[in-house]
């Protein structure tokens, strides 16, 4: 029985050294994927990355192009402003009034378009002030139940809003 219960024992700690391994190298960062270093060109770093999804903040060195390709002058637009990476590129988006930079959340259901349903059954639409300026949907309610209906924006391959980037 000890001879059993110690082949088991090793047999458990074999596989779970082994499933510690393999999920170390799973979560482990791809080469060449660190964050830019201070000061680092964002060309150089997006084509040696390809994709990075990390919004950041541009150097200087950016603000003539971020001035001409957004239509604004001075400090605002770089403080306005971010950069990432897709497919070797350097993207840029700046942000407005209600202009979501980030992901866009593709979720068909919302917890607050739920508890507006409840109180507005029936409405033909749910305010984005409802459910956010990150959706590509539009919503309504069909009795007490919310519904994401059309896109209202399409979606680039990494699922940022395409009309909010523009290519460096």
């Amino acid at each position: 029985m000890r001879e059993s219960c110690s082949h088991r024992l090793a047999t458990a700690v074999l596989i779970l050294s082994t499933i510690a391994v393999l999920l170390g190298v799973a979560t482990a960062p791809q080469a060449g994927a660190a964050a830019p270093h201070a000061g680092q060109n964002p060309r150089a770093y997006c084509t040696r990355v390809g994709n990075d999804d990390t919004l950041r903040r541009p150097p200087r060195a950016l603000g003539p192009a971020i001035a001409r390709l957004f239509d604004i002058k001075g400090s605002y637009a770089l403080a306005t402003t971010y950069y990432r990476c897709a497919g070797g590129a350097v993207m840029l988006c700046n942000v407005g009034a209600n202009l979501p930079c980030g992901k866009a959340d593709t979720a068909t259901t919302l917890p607050a378009a739920t508890q507006w349903c409840d109180t507005h059954p029936n409405s033909d639409f749910i305010p984005m002030a409802v459910t956010g300026h990150d959706t590509p949907y539009s919503w309504r309610c069909i009795g007490h139940a919310a519904h994401a209906g059309a896109e209202v924006g399409k979606l680039d391959a990494r699922g940022f809003f395409q009309q909010y980037w523009k290519k460096l």
